[in-house]
């Protein structure tokens, strides 16, 4: 998940290097097709959100990454990722941004 968000990033101008990263996360892909989610009736299951933002992350342009994803048993069934459009100067500023993209200020 991780690996194929960040390389959405680079689709407008991928290089050499982005395409056989690419081809490295479709072989890890392609070796784990067996993996899967269990959902079992009547085991206790318990929903869980979760929601985080880094500050400045992105070495390229100081950008934040802002995030969050939902759990349901022993799965996750919805996740984003979103690079934030402006460069902040402190963490409360970045949670106060991530707080638009997610409802959440925490």
């Amino acid at each position: 998940m991780y690996a194929s968000s960040l390389h959405a990033r680079f689709m407008h101008c991928p290089t050499s290097k982005h395409y056989q990263t690419a081809k490295r996360v479709l072989r890890y892909i392609k070796g784990t097709l067996d993996y899967g989610l269990e959902y079992v009736k009547g085991k206790n299951a318990m929903l869980i959100g979760l929601c985080d933002s880094d500050w400045g992350g992105s070495i390229e342009d100081s950008k934040s990454t802002s995030g969050y994803a939902f759990f349901f048993g022993s799965g996750v069934f919805s996740w984003a990722s979103v690079t934030q459009n402006y460069v902040v100067l402190s963490t409360v500023e970045a949670k106060y941004i991530r707080s638009h993209y997610t409802g959440h200020l925490a």
